[in-house]
């Protein structure tokens, strides 16, 4: 058995997140489950760079797991057999370096957050926007966003839930742009809080519909408290986009 590393891209609409669940089908067991075929029933234990929640999908997630050492596109086309008919595939596969861990070894991953920003609600990406009528001033949430950025305590913005030891981030990159209808607010840092990206969304599409002024941004960081912050936008328009490690993985 040889430990690969393995992006993954899924629609996380009808998942319960990636991690098991005792209730409800999660991601993680749909992969275990697939791998399972390749390795004489036994499922092997997947870990991601990041647990995604209910409903929040993924274009590049990155995970590790025991298979047998096959060609990487063998290895590839038949992992992508057996997840069907979940929307769940395999991108891209390699052998995992000496030492590395999907987790622990990553030193930057890139969130994106979509916000359908029209009248009329989204038909076909329903359940992969939030769908935002009144219209909203993006270069306002851009530069509000800036205050964000850098070394702070992100208890305004941390899920009461979230088990993470401190509230100390380093927020490297925080933009808001808009492309016709559409906002997308990227998101990247080593590691985030639990509901870190959504609580920081929900909190600058108040600024963009002119309900707080661009200064409450700070003000609610300064407060270090969930409340002074915003409402957290919904697991829908929350895309984890792409894991960096200090060496590139080589996958194909």
């Amino acid at each position: 058995m040889t430990l690969w590393a393995l992006e993954i891209e899924y629609d996380g609409t009808s998942f319960m997140g990636w991690q098991r669940q005792k209730h409800g089908l999660a991601i993680q067991q749909v992969v275990e489950d697939a791998a399972a075929k390749l390795c004489n029933g036994i499922p092997p234990a997947a870990t991601a760079s990041g647990r995604t929640d209910a409903g929040v999908h993924a274009t590049g997630q990155i995970i590790q797991i025991e298979l047998p050492d096959l060609p990487a596109f063998r290895l590839r086309e038949a992992l992508n057999y057996h997840l069907r008919p979940y929307p769940i595939a395999v991108l891209r596969a390699g052998h995992a370096p000496p030492g590395w861990n999907a987790r622990f070894s990553a030193i930057s991953r890139v969130y994106r957050y979509v916000i359908a920003n029209r009248p009329a609600p989204p038909a076909l990406e329903r359940h992969r926007v939030w769908h935002v009528a009144h219209p909203l001033d993006a270069p306002a949430m851009h530069r509000a966003a800036t205050a964000l950025h850098g070394h702070h305590d992100f208890s305004s913005f941390r899920a009461s839930a979230c088990q993470a030891k401190s509230p100390l981030r380093t927020l490297d990159d925080l933009t808001v742009s808009r492309m016709n209808d559409t906002l997308v607010i990227h998101a990247r840092a080593r590691s985030f809080l639990h509901h870190q990206v959504r609580n920081m969304v929900g909190s600058l599409k108040l600024v963009g519909e002119g309900k707080w002024p661009e200064s409450r941004i700070t003000e609610a960081l300064a407060a270090r408290d969930r409340a002074a912050a915003g409402p957290t936008a919904p697991a829908a328009g929350l895309y984890l986009v792409s894991i960096a490690y200090p060496e590139p993985l080589a996958l194909r």
